[in-house]
């Protein structure tokens, strides 16, 4: 089987639509700060308006433990929808028009419980009055959910323009790829990245380790990271994949040089020095590593814009502090030279681009998925992909 996309569902005149996306925006005192993911929502919006549906938007926001609370309200999502439309969107489960976004559904438990019962009749609820449901939420995919699974039953179904496109993307990420292929990873953890070195080791030609995790990658070769982030019962998995990584002639790249500074804040007292010589520096054992080096900046963007293929997930440091943002920035600039599939990996990475001021177009994909679309480069089956007839690669 292959995925139920918008031309599936036949003419759509009239029809009333129900659309999952995936409208989780950061908000800040009731004020959205990233609107990237509403933009995002836009093409298959328009796609259904201008064919004559009507349609209703359901997303969830936050994690407000199945209970109403004001603080995740999708009100102010739907207001930036409707600037972003051009159109009078309405709001709550009183509200008619053309185009109507319902409350957070994880005010109602029955979202995200683990009885699928719950879940079907919260779906059927949702789908009350509607002729068919549009999934959106690239996003949500890897959840079973009320929205996301169930609702693709009770409804005739299909994906919309997001949940294709990223698919696409995805799948040329893991399937016969152009080479050179560069995967450049970073953010905090290991943990949080073992399945997707993992799965695309044997696929890729280089491996580049930036973020917090650069710092358990130093301590597997013996080297002393001073207060850095560390995850000590990574360092043998670590070393099996450095092992692996040899024997598949895959280059595992690790920082010759990165930032310390003498404490987590964005004016700390800081300095450049060799990756093996953290403790070295007047910061001594005190040292915590906070971006990679300029050299090392400069050599993961040759890596890259040598490649016919990059992923990139995961910033290089606290891009957030600006003297802590250089080596992001630069492997961003890369990016934008790639002759080439260049993609961006959603969540931290995405929000780095925007703060850095990038233009999305300058990339070739920049994913909304998050933990989807790492799921998906594990490997992973993703239940709200296969409710739509997509089936993962054997």
């Amino acid at each position: 089987m292959t995925l139920r996309t918008l031309d599936t569902l036949g003419s759509l005149a009239g029809r009333r639509v129900v659309v999952r996306c995936d409208l989780n925006v950061p908000l800040k005192d009731g004020t959205i700060t990233d609107d990237g993911r509403i933009r995002a929502s836009l093409p298959t919006l328009n796609r259904l308006l201008d064919a004559g549906a009507t349609v209703t938007v359901v997303s969830h926001l936050g994690r407000p433990d199945g209970a109403p609370d004001e603080r995740y309200s999708l009100r102010p999502v739907a207001a930036r929808l409707g600037e972003l439309l051009g159109r009078e969107v309405g709001f709550g489960p009183e509200a008619a028009g053309d185009v109507v976004v319902r409350e957070n559904l994880r005010f109602d438990p029955r979202e995200t419980s683990k009885d699928a019962g719950e879940r079907r009749a919260y779906a059927e609820e949702i789908a009350a009055g509607a002729d068919a449901f549009v999934s959106d939420g690239f996003g949500v995919v890897h959840r079973k959910q009320a929205s996301v699974y169930e609702l693709a039953q009770v409804l005739p179904s299909a994906a919309g323009l997001l949940i294709a496109g990223e698919l696409g993307v995805l799948e040329r990420l893991t399937r016969d790829p152009a080479k050179p292929y560069t995967v450049v990873l970073g953010g905090s953890k290991v943990s949080d990245k073992l399945g997707v070195i993992d799965h695309l080791l044997p696929r890729v030609d280089s491996l580049l380790i930036g973020g917090g995790m650069l710092f358990t990658f130093l301590a597997a070769a013996g080297h002393p990271v001073g207060k850095s982030l560390l995850e000590a019962d990574q360092i043998p998995v670590v070393r099996d994949y450095l092992t692996r990584a040899e024997q598949l002639g895959v280059r595992i790249v690790v920082p010759t040089d990165v930032v310390v500074a003498a404490a987590f804040a964005a004016d700390a007292d800081h300095e450049t020095v060799a990756a093996d010589a953290i403790e070295s520096t007047r910061f001594g054992a005190d040292a915590i590593g906070l971006d990679i080096g300029p050299d090392t900046a400069e050599s993961f963007a040759r890596a890259i814009t040598g490649s016919r293929t990059v992923f990139w997930n995961g910033p290089m440091g606290v891009f957030e502090f600006p003297v802590f943002a250089a080596g992001t920035k630069r492997v961003a600039e890369a990016l934008t030279e790639v002759d080439g599939l260049s993609v961006v990996g959603g969540g931290d990475s995405a929000a780095a681009v925007r703060t850095l001021g990038f233009g999305e177009d300058r990339f070739g994909h920049i994913s909304t998925g998050g933990g989807a679309s790492l799921e998906f480069l594990e490997g992973k089956r993703l239940p709200g992909l296969e409710v739509l007839g997509w089936e993962a690669e054997s």
